[in-house]
């Protein structure tokens, strides 16, 4: 038996999405389970892909963030059952290795080899189209249709109250932003943080820095929309880059110090370099920015060791999903994090081609897929 459904089709860059209908399997094999999909974002990692800064395999189903309600599952499953609300990880884990036994999953071994070639953990794609050729699922998700298969630990179960159009949202941008603070970062309450990149990433990392308590957060920008949005998300400061050299900037607002944590968000080699040339004598810069293949930067090591500088970088918020995903939603739900003013669209599959002109437009923060 399989389930037929459409999905949004990634077939080369450039070219829009095309809405096809696709199949899986109704049964899950072993390990796996069969989530129905309530909502998705768009984000900017997809955006790579079709504009062809990353270079993927094709056909694929893009999208991997994601939230849901578990249909049923494979045999030996044993912490999901039918009916449960879940967040999709684009990071599942084998919980054997040694990043997963010594608290590091994001860099889970089955990860490097699967979920990052957009396979599931047996090497193999669960989709087929109409042809009966095989579909890829980017990052082994593929939220861009209504049914994802996926390893068990890769649907994390949440509280059944959260909303999905926000808790899709745990599924990347808050994750990766919120993280990149508390857990990569690790944020003290006497640190003056930086955020470059307003984005879905970068209002999330505002959130982190605002969550521990940190004494001063300054945005950088070059949209003064998007630095309103930063104010909203708890920002202290703003600098427009675009009209204020941001060095300058920085030295004016931290009395020439510098400061102690700059969060890069944007995925720039400039932005990068920034982010390290602001820091204040032992500081650490943090690259939660993704960028295009091949990119490079230029750092200055004696100035490295002489100020003992950090450059670190951060995937998926150094987070650990099946417990901070749960514990985001209790944070949205206690009011500690908004994640509702992320989404500024609602929209239906068929509109995805024209959520991302927006993106590329720079309008709003996080569209909203909602089946």
């Amino acid at each position: 038996m399989t389930i037929e459904f459409d999905a949004a089709v990634f077939t080369s860059p450039g070219a829009p999405l095309t809405i096809e209908k696709v199949s899986l399997p109704s049964t899950p094999p072993p390990g796996d389970v069969l989530v129905r999909l309530e909502a998705t974002g768009l984000c900017h990692s997809d955006l790579h892909v079709l504009v062809g800064e990353w270079e993927v395999p094709s056909p694929m189903i893009l999208g991997h963030e994601g939230s849901g309600i578990v249909e049923s599952v494979g045999d030996g499953v044993t912490t999901l059952a039918v009916g449960d609300h879940v967040v999709l990880s684009w990071t599942p884990s084998c919980r054997r290795c040694r990043y997963c036994i010594t608290g590091r999953p994001v860099l889970c071994d089955m990860v490097s080899r699967h979920s990052a070639n957009h396979l599931s953990f047996d090497g193999r794609s669960r989709i087929t189209r109409g042809d009966g050729g095989d579909v890829l699922s980017f990052a082994g998700l593929g939220t861009f249709g209504q049914y994802a298969m996926v390893p068990e630990s890769a649907a994390i179960p949440i509280r059944a109250d959260a909303p999905f159009e926000t808790s899709a949202l745990i599924g990347c941008a808050v994750t990766t932003g919120v993280g990149a603070a508390v857990n990569t970062a690790r944020v003290r309450p006497s640190d003056i943080v930086l955020v470059i990149g307003c984005g879905g990433v970068g209002l999330n990392a505002i959130q982190g820095a605002r969550l521990v308590g940190a004494r001063r957060i300054i945005a950088a920008d070059i949209s003064d929309e998007k630095l309103e949005q930063a104010r909203v998300f708890g920002a202290t400061d703003v600098i427009n880059s675009a009209g204020a050299n941001l060095a300058d900037s920085i030295a004016r607002l931290t009395d020439g110090r510098g400061v102690d944590v700059a969060i890069e968000a944007i995925g720039l080699p400039q932005t990068i370099e920034a982010a390290y040339g602001v820091l204040a004598r032992g500081g650490t810069a943090v690259v939660a920015g993704q960028v295009a293949d091949g990119m490079k930067i230029s750092i200055d090591p004696f100035v490295m060791s002489d100020q003992e500088l950090s450059l670190i970088g951060s995937n998926y918020g150094s987070s650990n999903p099946a417990a901070d995903f749960p514990l985001l939603v209790e944070h949205y739900l206690h009011d500690r994090l908004d994640l509702d003013s992320l989404v500024t669209r609602v929209i239906d599959l068929a509109d995805i081609n024209a959520g991302f002109e927006e993106m590329k437009r720079g309008i709003g923060i996080r569209s909203v897929i909602r089946y």
